[in-house]
């Protein structure tokens, strides 16, 4: 039998070793592990805000009431954020890093850089062409911040917000004095209060809209967009809110002072605009339903120019198809306010007689005309209009290869062109499920593949990304608690980030940038969400403090070569409101150039992780900016 012999010092010595190093090994993976948790733990973790805010509130007027109701995204005053960035980057220009931007005068307080009436005044009034976008030249553009003006408070909390304001908020007296017959809105003491009258619904746009309910059904969810033309203070949108229907509201900055800044300070959908010579800055088949009451859009008009019909053929553009368009005020139902509204009765049949041509020429059928109200309905498809072309009149159809363009694009009198079907019974281009499905459903542009370089599987990937991304905004900003109503998604991609906020009380302007290499605002539109086309280079239509939360993700990628990120964040600052919040998501080399500049425009800020962790290079900068007002001593 062979005997065991004890191993020589030699071959024991290497196997020692070997224990040693094996243990060494697993102590030293063990505590990577355990310190690389640590460290993602703590770089993505931010104290929810708590009671009053510790962000720097700058002043000028120490009397100033506030609404200390509403939290800031900030800490306990015992606790002081990090909000230094993670990842720094040496920067050459030092100075600039340290050197805050000065305080616009207080005239400047409700500064609306594209719609500003002085430089309006240079353009032709025909076609109300001076009250379109023109924006500021490089001479003309100014880097200040604009100012709150004094006292300034945070609006009233949706669903109080629709029926409130502050005045401090918007010091304009004008409308309550204008529009007192009609109810559009009333002082009452340091509030206003909308009562929801508009001209044609002195009784509130609630009955209004009850009126409608009985000739198109409001309820059953197949009407969820709508756009509202000349909107006053946007009473109708407002109460469309509860019954699941969202309108863009639009109405020009003109002589009924503020009117969209009334409607964004309640919380309701609102934006600049007017039906002028461009196209609106929506996608083709976008709205499910258009409204205009008395909106003194004259849709008729303009023979002269040969292009009667423009404004019917710019609505029938961007109406889905089977969609409603709903017209109230002059000349519907003239034989009975022929006086009141002191035109004769020839003058107003002749209005309403073209109107009727135009829009069988478009091959829309009359669904109803009942008292004030009269209802058109667009075709499903353009099979539909065989019969209607040997009877009438038909403008020609639009031989522009892209329908959704819409960018400081002239309006066309021409028909466009509808998707092909194969019966008369399909909807052109895909139908649309009825809401709330609708906003999780894949949209039939994204179906039929008419996206380049988006399909079903990268929908489905984008669906969830943003469920992921709101599970960690949840983390580190108080998006969850009511603290936002008006948020704006700066780069929408295909609306994830809207659908992901559809349990919570918020609506979102979901902006497509017109740079951007992929349009998808007409699939949002099909989910059953808003938005608009814009340039970043430019200002964005609305007024200053209009947004409680900016969303930015990769924006400043897209623009750093265009022009200078700088007057982006400045048109940020603008359109946030104090103590609002901006998330921008992007590489850490941009990251750090931005959040440089938010320095000098008195924001709080910090950088945090990804959310799948520090090695992704992508980091996520949260930033709120601080409360302050303008001197009181400007205040006239």
């Amino acid at each position: 039998m062979p005997k065991d012999y004890p191993a020589s010092p030699k071959a024991q010595h290497l196997q020692e070793s070997k224990k040693h190093r094996l243990t060494y090994i697993l102590v030293v993976s063990s505590l990577c592990v355990a310190f690389y948790v640590l460290g993602a733990w703590q770089n993505t973790t931010m104290p929810k805000p708590v009671g009053n805010s510790a962000i720097a509130r700058v002043d000028c007027d120490p009397t100033a009431q506030r609404d200390s109701s509403v939290p800031s995204f900030g800490s306990a005053s015992e606790t002081v954020l990090d909000f230094d960035a993670h990842h720094q980057l040496n920067l050459t220009d030092t100075e600039a890093v340290v050197q805050q931007f000065p305080a616009c005068s207080l005239n400047f307080s409700e500064y609306t850089p594209c719609e500003d009436r002085k430089r309006g005044r240079r353009f032709e009034r025909e076609m109300l062409a001076y009250r379109e976008r023109h924006c500021p030249g490089k001479d003309e553009e100014i880097q200040c911040l604009i100012p709150a003006p004094p006292k300034y408070k945070n609006p009233f909390k949706w669903p109080q917000s629709r029926d409130f304001a502050w005045f401090d908020n918007i010091p304009h007296k004008e409308l309550s004095i204008e529009k007192a017959v009609q109810n559009w809105i009333q002082v009452e003491g340091n509030k206003f209060r909308f009562p929801g009258g508009g001209t044609m619904f002195p009784h509130g746009a609630d009955a209004y809209i009850d009126d409608i309910a009985k000739l198109i059904s409001l309820s059953d969810g197949k009407i969820r967009t709508a756009i509202d033309t000349g909107c006053g203070v946007a009473s109708w949108g407002a109460y469309l809110l509860k019954r699941n229907i969202i309108a863009m509201s639009f109405a020009p900055r003109d002589t009924h002072e503020a009117q969209v800044q009334f409607a964004l300070e309640r919380g309701v959908p609102a934006i600049i605009g007017v039906m002028g010579t461009q196209r609106l800055p929506y996608p083709s088949r976008a709205f499910d339903m258009a409204h205009c009451s008395r909106c003194l859009i004259p849709w008729g008009a303009y023979v002269n120019f040969s292009i009667d019909g423009l404004y019917l053929a710019e609505v029938d553009r961007i109406l889905r198809p089977g969609g409603y368009w709903i017209l109230s005020g002059p000349p519907i139902n003239w034989k009975t306010h022929q006086q009141g509204w002191q035109r004769t009765k020839e003058d107003l049949k002749q209005e309403q007689d073209k109107i009727e041509n135009v829009a069988r020429s478009l091959c829309w059928s009359k669904v109803v005309e009942k008292r004030d109200l009269s209802i058109w309905q667009k075709p499903k498809n353009h099979l539909e209009c065989a019969n209607i072309k040997k009877k009438y009149k038909i403008p020609h159809i639009c031989k522009s290869d892209n329908p959704d363009a819409a960018w400081y694009k002239k309006m066309e009198a021409c028909v466009t062109p509808l998707p092909e079907v194969s019966n008369q019974g399909s909807i052109a281009g895909g139908e649309v499920e009825r809401w709330p499905e609708r906003a999780f459903t894949v949209p039939p542009r994204v179906k039929r593949g008419t996206i380049p370089g988006i399909d079903v599987k990268k929908f489905v990937e984008d669906k969830k990304l943003s469920e992921k991304r709101l599970a960690y905004y949840k983390r580190t900003t108080p998006i969850a608690e009511g603290r936002y109503r008006n948020v704006m998604d700066m780069n929408a991609n295909l609306g994830g980030f809207a659908a992901s906020l559809v349990k919570y009380p918020v609506w979102v302007m979901n902006v497509i940038p017109v740079n951007s290499d992929k349009d998808t605002l007409g699939a949002i539109y099909e989910r059953g969400f808003i938005g608009t086309y814009q340039d970043w280079c430019e200002a964005f239509s609305t007024y200053p403090r209009t947004y409680d939360l900016l969303h930015a993700d990769n924006l400043f990628s897209i623009y750093q070569d265009r022009c200078d990120i700088t007057n982006i964040l400045l048109e940020m600052d603008r359109i946030l409101r104090p103590e609002g919040t901006a998330i921008i998501r992007d590489t850490v080399d941009v990251l750090t150039k931005v959040q440089a500049i938010t320095k000098r425009m008195r924001w709080e800020s910090r950088i945090l992780d990804h959310e799948d962790g520090p090695f992704n290079p992508e980091k996520v900068l949260v930033a709120v900016k601080t409360y302050w007002t303008a001197d009181p001593s400007e205040h006239s």
